[in-house]
């Protein structure tokens, strides 16, 4: 069923791709009747838009000549914030979505600058989405499109990175991907400043720029995996083992095999993985939905207990308070 507001819509798109149209015309392709098709004419008059109206049982309406519609104009970060929601909305399995994600993605491609297109493209391509459930870090736009497109083309960046040690460098990156793990954004790839594989995350970088040197990506490198053996020896980072009580096929098909290792046992299924976000990790337990035991980290048990308590005075409160 359509909304009025597509239809309304629907009316200045048929006005624009032809001279002219009658109001019953224009009626029956709305699947409604011409007094509708008035109602329609007058919302988009009052918004300003100069449509003309012929007198008479069967007169056309029609755009005043010489008037177009101005095209969609999108900021560096309203492109990359539309392209990053089509693919989270892709990621998390809305499989009726799909078609119109892709839709959409290319309707946002057809109206972007050049260079701008470019960019977020490189975005669609180098991106590995990891647990979108939260949101943690918030990098600058500019920032995940420099490092997408130097993933894409394989181009050297050069940085100014404020570490977790409260150290600030500069150094050149060879970004081999790009990855948005539990509601941070990394990038892994070769630092020439420390002539190894790095894991980079992108909020705390404070400057990035493309440069003209080129570097080759080792064949068959797996960033995801990569990130997630790197996280075992991160500062914060926390090993978590428990003890789902579900059968194996579910397991398989609630936990990501990106999110967790898993491992069959009698009495349920292991999950093993690290994370630096206790609280997060207490979270995404609850959604599962199952019983459960938490083997470690005992710290792990204090954050759902903590979760339990914030659920349950949200429970108690008075209404309007």
């Amino acid at each position: 069923m359509y909304h009025p507001t597509t239809r309304v819509l629907t009316v200045l798109e048929l006005l624009q791709a032809h001279r002219q149209m009658s109001g019953p015309k224009l009626a029956e392709r709305l699947e409604v009747d011409v007094r509708s098709v008035r109602r329609y004419i007058m919302m988009l008059q009052d918004l300003g838009i100069p449509i003309e109206a012929e007198r008479g049982r069967y007169g056309n309406y029609r755009l005043m000549r010489g008037y177009k519609m101005p095209p969609l104009m999108f900021s560096e970060d309203e492109a990359l914030a539309l392209t990053l929601g089509l693919l989270a909305a892709k990621r998390l399995g809305l499989v009726m979505a799909a078609p119109a994600v892709e839709g959409a993605l290319a309707k946002i491609d057809r109206v972007l600058p050049e260079a701008l297109r470019e960019r977020v493209q490189a975005v669609q391509e180098t991106l590995i989405l990891e647990n979108v459930a939260r949101y943690r870090s918030s990098p600058e736009s500019a920032v995940v499109l420099t490092f997408s497109t130097a993933t894409r083309q394989q181009r050297r960046v050069w940085m100014r990175y404020h570490s977790g040690q409260d150290q600030e460098t500069e150094r050149a990156v060879d970004s081999y991907g790009l990855i948005f793990h539990s509601g941070i954004w990394y990038t892994v790839g070769y630092c020439h400043l420390r002539q190894d594989l790095r894991v980079f995350r992108l909020d705390r970088v404070l400057k990035a720029e493309l440069l003209e040197e080129s570097f080759t990506r080792p064949p068959d490198f797996d960033s995801l995996a990569h990130l997630r053996r790197s996280m075992a020896s991160m500062p914060g980072t926390w090993r978590v083992e428990v003890l789902l009580e579900m059968p194996w096929e579910e397991a398989e098909r609630e936990v990501s095999p990106t999110m967790a290792m898993l491992e069959q046992e009698p009495d349920g299924v292991v999950m093993s993985c690290y994370t630096q976000d206790l609280d997060w990790m207490a979270y995404y337990l609850v959604t599962l939905r199952c019983r459960f035991n938490v083997r470690e980290p005992p710290e792990l048990r204090a954050a759902l207990r903590n979760l339990a308590a914030e659920i349950a005075q949200l429970a108690d409160r008075d209404e309007g308070n």
